[in-house]
C-alpha cells in the first residue's frame, strides 16, 4: 500500500525526511504534545513533547557530519475513525558526508497517530528488537 491509497503512511515519509536531515522541528512536529513513547535507547520511557524533544536533540547533534537514512518496509496500517495504528519494521542506516554507508540496525515499530484538525499527530511509539535466547542481546539484523 502507498500514500495514494493511505495518506496515513505520509507519515513515515515526513519522518524519514526529518531525520536525514536531522530538522529537530520537524521532526517533533509529528508528535502530539502528550505523546508517549517506548524507544529502544537509554530511557524506559518518554513522556510529553519536552522530553522526547531532549532525547531527539541529543540523537541528531550526537551524529556531527553523519546522516541517518530511514527506511521502513512492510507498513501495515490500520484506521478507524480519528485513530490509526503503523506497524512496520524500520532500519537505520548512518552515512558519512560523502554518502558512504557506515553503520546499521533493524528495528520494530508501532505508532497510534490521532487526527487532529486535519492532521494526523503520533501519541505513542514503540520501538523494539528480538532479543537472542542464548545471548540475551538485542537482534539488531532482520
Amino acid at each position: 500500500m502507498d500514500k495514494a491509497d493511505n495518506p496515513i503512511l505520509q507519515v513515515l515519509d515526513d519522518y524519514k525526511a526529518a531525520v536525514f536531515a536531522k530538522n529537530v522541528d520537524s521532526f517533533v512536529a509529528l508528535y502530539d504534545p502528550h505523546v508517549s513513547v517506548f524507544d529502544m535507547w537509554g530511557a524506559w520511557s518518554y513522556t510529553g513533547i519536552a522530553s522526547w524533544r531532549e532525547m531527539v536533540v541529543t540523537w541528531f547533534d550526537s551524529l556531527g557530519t553523519e546522516r541517518v537514512i530511514v527506511d521502513f518496509s512492510d507498513a501495515q496500517t490500520t484506521v478507524a475513525q480519528d485513530l490509526a495504528v503503523i506497524h512496520a519494521f524500520v532500519t537505520y542506516k548512518a552515512v558519512n558526508a560523502d554518502g558512504a554507508d557506515l553503520r546499521s540496525l533493524d528495528n520494530r515499530m508501532t505508532v497510534t497517530l490521532r487526527r487532529k484538525d486535519d492532521a494526523w499527530k503520533i501519541i505513542h511509539e514503540h520501538t523494539s528488537s528480538p532479543i537472542d535466547f542464548d545471548t540475551t542481546k538485542a537482534i539488531f539484523k532482520r
